[in-house]
């Protein structure tokens, strides 16, 4: 793959960094890279990695001073990635709605510590989506607090279940166990019991206020034009799914700069008090599990207590010599997302790659193009491409 001919870049004329490619970015510690070391090292490590498109956005001092894209969105058309290409967000999606349920939360329309089926009209168990939880009364402890921290005791997903059916693994609010289950059981609550639209409040509340112009909770026809391709770990096409239905757990589609923009905004707290936002980023439940997949994991380790990694409401939480960070992933088939942001500083990195690949340059990206050597790259199971060690 020839990457020089074809990656496409724009700078975000907003952030008032049009000197960017003199003065460079800024990494944690300080120091700086030019564009030019940037863009040679992403063409280095994408050709190593075999990963076919790559989009990043840098944020220093709470601005948006570096997006870029590179690669391919169509490799049989020849279409390069651009920084307003359509890409699968995955559980991009989950951050942007706790993000938006904190709002709620702010205005007191949700209560984060009450059980959530008491804002239902009927038992939980009496919809037919929550049937399976019938003979377990666990489920009366659940509360939004629980939901976006993942420790609701609800799986991933029912139909990694050998049985495929909905059960609670363990006392909800007691350890960490990434659910999607958990986000959608929230979205459910929303719209059923507090009779909210989600997709219409993440067009209100997230993507107009955030200046996401080209991100939807379903697909739309005018992203058609210019649409990312996924591809497999052998460079075959997944294509592109078109989701009709708003699923709070990952069906967002976004751009580089549509989700750069975002993270830019929860650096600021837009949106929501300055409390509200201390709480989103505040540890509810410390984690000690080896890897964070399969859910729940039986295995456990002290590693990761010098970085205190943690979960707060909607994001990972981390520490670091340059302060507290936050994070969140997006995973699928042809899919590798990730982001981290450091409030400090107000410095962040936001990675979106069309590749199933893509995870295994994320180590590198984040301590070249930032300084980012502490986010938990193990515990996510980010192995490099050239990586030897144990799993």
């Amino acid at each position: 793959m020839i990457l020089t001919a074809i990656f496409q870049a724009s700078l975000c004329a907003a952030s008032g960094r049009a000197d960017v490619a003199a003065t460079g970015v800024q990494r944690l510690d300080g120091s700086r890279i030019s564009t030019a070391w940037i863009d040679h090292r992403m063409e280095s490590l994408m050709q190593a990695g075999h990963v076919t498109g790559v989009a990043i956005g840098i944020v220093n001092d709470g601005r948006v001073v570096y997006v870029r894209a590179y690669g391919m969105r169509n490799v049989a058309a020849e279409e390069p990635l651009k920084t307003d290409t359509i890409m699968y967000a995955a559980s991009f999606t989950k951050a942007a709605f706790a993000y938006m349920v904190m709002e709620l939360v702010d205005e007191g329309r949700l209560d984060l510590d009450k059980p959530v089926y008491e804002y239902l009209k009927k038992p939980l168990p009496d919809y037919s989506k929550y049937a399976d939880l019938k003979d377990d009364p666990r489920y009366r402890l659940i509360t939004a607090r629980m939901l976006l921290a993942h420790t609701s005791g609800l799986p991933n997903w029912r139909f990694i279940n050998p049985d495929g059916k909905l059960d609670i693994k363990f006392s909800p609010g007691t350890r960490y166990s990434y659910s999607g289950e958990g986000i959608n059981l929230l979205q459910f609550v929303l719209e059923q019991g507090l009779g909210f639209d989600v997709d219409r409040l993440m067009r209100e509340r997230i993507f107009v206020p955030f200046d996401m112009t080209r991100s939807s909770m379903t697909w739309q026809p005018r992203f058609a034009a210019n649409v990312a391709l996924g591809y497999d770990e052998e460079g075959a096409s997944l294509g592109h799914r078109h989701r009709t239905d708003a699923r709070a757990a990952g069906s967002m589609d976004t751009t580089i700069t549509d989700y750069t923009s975002f993270v830019t905004g929860t650096l600021a707290g837009k949106g929501m008090s300055a409390a509200r936002w201390r709480e989103m980023l505040s540890p509810q439940i410390l984690i000690d599990s080896v890897h964070q997949f399969p859910t729940p994991s039986s295995q456990t380790t002290g590693a990761n207590r010098t970085i205190a990694l943690s979960y707060g409401l909607g994001w990972g939480l981390f520490t670091s010599p340059y302060g507290p960070a936050y994070f969140k992933e997006g995973h699928d088939d042809g899919t590798e997302n990730y982001a981290v942001a450091f409030p400090r500083s107000k410095t962040a990195l936001v990675v979106m790659t069309n590749s199933s690949n893509g995870e295994s340059i994320f180590k590198y990206l984040l301590a070249d193009l930032i300084g980012d050597t502490y986010t938990p790259w193990f515990w996510e199971s980010y192995f490099p491409y050239d990586y030897t060690g144990p799993r």
